[in-house]
């Protein structure tokens, strides 16, 4: 829709729309979460280089969950209420500008739990604070022009604005870390459950499956794109400490094949199709993704890790970054496979034959590394992982994903 429409209605779009797909400010609005996952990345590779593994986990999480939530949050309401005029136009670019102030707030929180004393999340939450205002303007607008939708808009916006008046009296309070820790779990079970709320309380908002599917999928490249800068990070290291040797090429290949593995994986689920025939699986499905996307982000950052040991700059050994990186890719395909399983309502024990194989070349991969094998030649087991899934499924796993979807109906 062109400008010269100026302010529409937001009546809702027609979830049942044909060929919905992802809009370029949706694409833009994307571009502001790189910035975020390498802030995040960055942070957690810094204090895992020097052990400081409580520190990298904990701001990992709580950074990792800020950000995805902050995603999902404008993603759903956009896939319900896109109409592109220009109140929604601004209002994006105003939460485009929230999540670069939250990208901001990430290396505080890291430095802050580095610590001990507090957990700083000013500048995090003065970021969340400017992109809930134009949220909940949003939804109040969503609920003067959506009567069908009224009670279930303004749900949303009231448990948004109270959501965000507890992260703030946060920050004044100032409370010691643990006691600091224990209110945030409370705050993001509030959160979680807010949408919930709204959609089983009074009715669900016109959110399209097809549509919300390609969203997460879009999603999933960019947190990929971690993977490729880790892999980058870490030829560069080895040509900088050897030159251009077969280490390198190993490196190089290795890192490409298991950011090109993953992708492929996660895109063998069905999502848009079940999605769209069984709406109720949507809230599984959709927060289940937060670990999904923070397991991938862990990949980049193990990568990063893996960087620094090759130029000798981390107080970790090889074997360390190896796991660093195995881990979190253990972890892509525990989710995922989860995943896969709620949104089918399936269980197929050849699939998780195909997991278990990932999992034990994974298993492979640190025994490789704990012997003393190369980062390239332990990566290169790494990346082996998913494309025991990958050609399991192409050769036979398809044929259990039809017969699983038409046991869905679709």
């Amino acid at each position: 829709m062109s400008l010269s429409h100026h302010l529409g209605r937001m009546t809702g779009r027609d979830p049942d729309e044909a060929h919905r797909a992802s809009t370029p400010l949706e694409l833009l609005f994307d571009l502001t979460f790189v910035v975020a996952f390498s802030q995040i990345s960055a942070g957690a590779a810094h204090h895992l280089e020097i052990g400081d593994i409580g520190t990298a986990l904990t701001g990992f999480l709580f950074c990792t969950f800020a950000v995805t939530w902050a995603w999902i949050n404008y993603s759903w309401l956009a896939s319900a209420y896109d109409n592109d005029d220009v109140f929604f136009r601004l209002a994006t670019m105003v939460e485009m500008v929230g999540v670069l102030i939250l990208a901001l707030g990430v290396p505080p929180v890291f430095e802050s739990l580095a610590s001990g004393e507090h957990l700083d999340t000013s500048v995090l939450v003065a970021g969340y604070v400017i992109m809930r205002v134009a949220a909940v303007a949003l939804w109040l607008r969503a609920a003067k022009n959506d009567p069908v939708h009224r009670k279930t808009a303004l749900a949303y916006a009231i448990n948004i604005s109270i959501a965000q008046v507890f992260w703030i009296a946060l920050i004044f309070v100032n409370l010691p870390l643990v006691p600091t820790v224990a209110v945030v779990g409370v705050l993001v079970v509030f959160e979680l459950a807010g949408p919930v709320f709204a959609e089983t309380k009074y009715g669900g908002t016109p959110w399209h499956g097809h549509h919300i599917a390609e969203r997460y999928g879009l999603l999933t490249i960019i947190t990929l794109g971690e993977i490729v800068l880790g892999t980058i990070l870490a030829i560069s290291a080895v040509v900088q400490e050897q030159g251009w040797t077969f280490e390198a090429a190993l490196v190089a290949f290795a890192g490409t094949a298991l950011v090109f593995g993953l992708w492929w994986v996660y895109f063998l689920m069905p999502c848009g199709r079940i999605l769209h025939r069984y709406r109720e699986r949507g809230f599984v499905w959709g927060y289940g993704h937060i670990f999904v996307y923070a397991s991938l982000i862990g990949v980049g950052t193990g990568l990063h890790v893996a960087a620094q040991v090759i130029s000798h700059e981390a107080h970790v050994d090889a074997a360390f970054a190896l796991i660093a990186v195995a881990i979190p890719v253990l972890a892509f395909e525990v989710f995922l496979f989860t995943l896969y399983t709620a949104l089918l309502k399936v269980f197929d024990a050849f699939h998780l034959s195909l997991f278990l194989a990932g999992v034990a070349v994974l298993a492979l991969s640190v025994v490789a590394a704990a012997a003393g094998a190369s980062i390239g030649t332990s990566l290169l087991l790494v990346a082996a992982s998913p494309f025991v899934i990958v050609i399991g499924y192409e050769t036979v796993g398809y044929r259990h994903q039809e017969a699983a979807l038409a046991r869905n109906g679709v």
